[in-house]
């Protein structure tokens, strides 16, 4: 099976509000796919609605599996992290994996105690006793141990000092990822993401603004610093967006005429937190 996910006018509203707008989208095998939105955009509706915790309208598919009718069956292959989980405080690591071991049939524990041996986490140790990072250090091994097809991490690193942020994708790369193996990643600290990504999805009010890989943006969206004699110059090709940086002005542009820009200054490819922006601002303008 290539496409994991595959959405067809999906669509969820409460009530009145309409959080998730007729979206189409597919997502193949062995992709890291970044899900960057606002807050209120519609990623956690998105997010319950491929782990089957909410009803939908429209057409969706995880892994051929309807994730609402067939959730049981759906987890077999599924991992989630959220930036809300929560252990019992009394509960020690050597009882997680005991209830883990026991209701997961493709949980490793000899796997998940080889991860957990290169952090400074004990087997008696307790959950009230560990710091956020410890907390999701456990987490994460015990997803790594799963032999899940699909990964799916809201914020996973929220509230993380850098180090542990950094740690946590580092082993996900490295220990984790295949090219059998698809991951979603919901967050707002898009920096420290994007080397890893492989497609973006944007969403704004419950819709797909972009649906695009890495490659297909690198072609398509450029930044230009550009030296303030060329700055009018550079302005008629007419930008999505302009910034002043240590005295150059960083233009972004969506624009056949590259070859052109490249003689008025030096170009780079945008950070996905900058070209975020400046579409979410190019719809408001439409």
């Amino acid at each position: 099976m290539t496409q994991i996910i595959k959405a067809k006018n999906l669509s969820k509203s409460y009530g009145k509000f309409q959080a998730l707008k007729n979206i189409n989208l597919t997502i193949g095998k062995g992709k890291i796919v970044g899900l960057i939105g606002p807050n209120g955009a519609g990623k956690t509706t998105l997010l319950k609605a491929l782990l089957g915790l909410t009803a939908y309208d429209g057409d969706l598919e995880v892994m051929g599996i309807s994730p609402f009718q067939d959730r049981a069956k759906l987890m077999e292959d599924i991992c989630f992290i959220a930036d809300v989980a929560v252990l019992p405080d009394w509960i020690k690591v050597n009882e997680v994996l005991d209830f883990v071991e026991q209701t997961h049939p493709k949980f490793s524990r000899s796997k998940a105690e080889g991860f957990l041996k290169k952090t400074k986490l004990g087997a008696k140790q307790k959950v009230k006793s560990m710091s956020k990072g410890m907390i999701v250090q456990l987490h994460l091994a015990i997803v790594m141990s799963i032999e899940a097809k699909l990964l799916i991490l809201d914020e996973p690193t929220l509230g993380l000092d850098i180090i542990y942020r950094k740690d946590f994708y580092d082993n996900l790369l490295n220990d984790y990822f295949d090219n059998e193996r698809t991951i979603i990643i919901t967050t707002h600290q898009v920096e420290e993401i994007e080397h890893i990504l492989t497609d973006l999805l944007f969403i704004k009010d419950g819709e797909i603004v972009l649906d695009a890989n890495m490659e297909e943006l690198t072609e398509e969206y450029f930044e230009v610093m550009v030296p303030s004699e060329n700055y009018e110059d550079a302005m008629s090709f007419k930008p999505l967006q302009s910034r002043k940086v240590f005295g150059k002005h960083v233009m972004l542009f969506k624009h056949p005429n590259r070859g052109e820009l490249e003689a008025l200054g030096e170009v780079q490819r945008p950070g996905v937190a900058d070209l975020f922006v400046a579409m979410l601002k190019e719809e408001d303008a439409e």
